[in-house]
């Protein structure tokens, strides 16, 4: 009987940090739902003390989950325990996750305290995260550069306050995997009460090491991986969900261990992470690459035919990558566009249907034929526009030329009011009509971030337009899609203006209260 490994998932807490812009309630709450149906068995979805929209997007994510454990970060801090209790105590089963710096650099030069007064920290934090739940998780942060004797002596005092959880993180990503291994097999046979808790993990990919770390980890002890969808996280990132549980699942034989993941779900969950927030996939990843199943040598083509086994370790059915149908057009109906949607193992909660269809409509009197992912596109895209829109983008044109400046026509409508402008100059067509929809709307913005993927193949791929732009210095997400760039350029930034118009209504009704 294999043993089983928990696994953490950080997506919504340590792999949102890394975005250049915050994922909405919405956002974060389709995500934990897609999390919950994968089969985590915990999710940290934030650090409720840090701020509001923090606490309540976790309160929320805490009020709908049912089957997974919710958690949350906090600090060594009483206002932080408080603070994560507050948010999780809606929760049918939660977790409070409480950590402290360990290593000498940190001690010394972050804390400023010594290693004595920080053991303390730490056993007055575990006991009182106690008072509000059995169950417990302690770290003890930058534990891949802390000297083992002060690992095993924080841990075992830890445990003695009440940590159901010991989490001993490569914070900085410095591990290599022997090294880390025996940090975790020391932990295991060096600290007396080590049977009352489980040992997790939580490895950073600086080195790229975070997915073997993770791995060496468990083969010494470890039954915990805390990790995110699509290795996202600070810097080059966490631990990949998805590599870790394939690993264990395909090479079970030798790792001996398994999880409760439903990996048929992985697929799914990845494109809807890189979708909402907004960072594309390399080819070659491991597992959700879109190279990951693909065969281009011509001996490896012969030998697949032949037995798919002879370069194939996997199945691209086990993560619920299925073949693409080459059907829906124009003339299919909202039962394909639905079963398609099915095939790929959304749920008709995931999606409005009636706007989908709509949308579907218009993409293939334009390009004949859609595919799966361009419905993926337009179901977590445009879907994210809602009705309570306060700009509309009517109509576009815009022409350049090597000799002329590049002129724009732009007609909006704002509240329903039509407004339009011609533009002439800027730096090619897209600046020409950015310069037009900011002289109709005068708000005062700056560009930060511009980014252009293409969905699909072929001169009719879809473009998806995703910018963050700056106003008043908060940071506004914007992401447009169609087959024209310019068309969808112009659509990003009329939703980060819609973001930006909700952000105005909300500071008025909270001015209102105030007087």
């Amino acid at each position: 009987m294999t043993d089983r490994v928990i696994i953490f998932d950080t997506t919504l807490r340590d792999g949102e940090q890394a975005l250049k812009a915050s994922l909405t309630v919405k956002e974060k709450l389709q995500i934990a739902l897609a999390l919950e149906r994968l089969g985590v068995d915990v999710m940290e979805v934030g650090f409720p003390v840090s701020s509001q929209g923090d606490f309540e997007s976790v309160q929320t994510i805490a009020c709908h989950i049912k089957n997974a454990r919710v958690a949350a970060l906090s600090r060594a801090v009483d206002k932080d325990i408080d603070a994560a209790y507050e948010a999780l105590k809606v929760a049918e089963a939660f977790r409070i996750h409480t950590f402290i710096a360990s290593s000498a650099l940190h001690v010394e030069a972050k804390l400023k305290r010594s290693f004595d007064d920080v053991v303390g920290m730490a056993v007055a934090a575990v006991k009182r995260a106690r008072n509000y739940t059995d169950d417990v998780e302690f770290s003890c942060e930058d534990a891949g550069r802390t000297g083992i004797d002060n690992i095993c002596r924080i841990v075992e005092a830890a445990i003695n306050a009440g940590a159901t959880t010991v989490n001993i993180p490569d914070t900085v990503g410095f591990c290599l995997p022997n090294e880390y291994g025996n940090i975790i097999a020391q932990v295991r046979n060096c600290v007396p009460n080590i049977d009352k808790a489980v040992i997790s993990v939580h490895c950073h990919n600086d080195l790229g090491m975070a997915t073997a770390n993770s791995l060496t980890a468990v083969q010494n002890g470890a039954r915990q991986i805390e990790c995110t969808i699509n290795g996202i996280g600070e810097r080059a990132g966490n631990t990949s969900l998805e590599e870790v549980v394939m690993a264990m699942k395909v090479r079970q034989d030798f790792m001996g261990v398994d999880t409760r993941i439903n990996t048929q779900e992985i697929h799914r969950v990845s494109q809807m992470v890189s979708q909402l927030c907004n960072m594309p996939i390399q080819p070659n990843k491991a597992i959700v690459g879109s190279n990951a199943f693909a065969h281009s040598s011509g001996i490896h083509q012969d030998g697949m035919l032949k037995n798919k086994n002879t370069y194939e370790i996997m199945s691209p059915e086990t993560i619920g990558l299925k073949k693409e149908k080459l059907n829906l057009t124009a003339r299919s109906g909202r039962a394909a566009v639905k079963g398609h949607m099915t095939d790929m193992g959304y749920n008709e909660q995931d999606y409005d249907l009636d706007k989908l269809y709509d949308a579907f409509l218009k993409l293939a009197d334009k390009k004949g034929q859609v595919f799966d992912y361009d419905l993926e596109a337009l179901a977590f895209i445009d879907m994210q526009q809602g009705d309570e829109d306060r700009l509309v983008l009517d109509k576009l044109s815009a022409h350049s030329t090597k000799e002329y400046p590049a002129t724009a026509f732009v007609q909006l409508k704002l509240d329903g009011e039509k407004l339009s402008m011609s533009s002439i100059g800027g730096n090619g067509p897209v600046d020409a009509v950015y310069n037009a929809i900011l002289n109709l709307t005068g708000l005062e913005i700056k560009m930060s971030h511009y980014n252009l993927t293409a969905k699909g193949e072929g001169a009719e791929a879809l473009g998806q337009v995703d910018i963050v732009v700056e106003h008043k210095g908060r940071k506004f997400h914007g992401v447009g899609l169609a087959t024209d760039i310019v068309e969808s350029s112009a659509l990003a930034l009329v939703h980060a203006i819609n973001a930006i118009y909700r952000a105005h209504k909300v500071a008025d009704i909270k001015n209102h209260k105030q007087h």
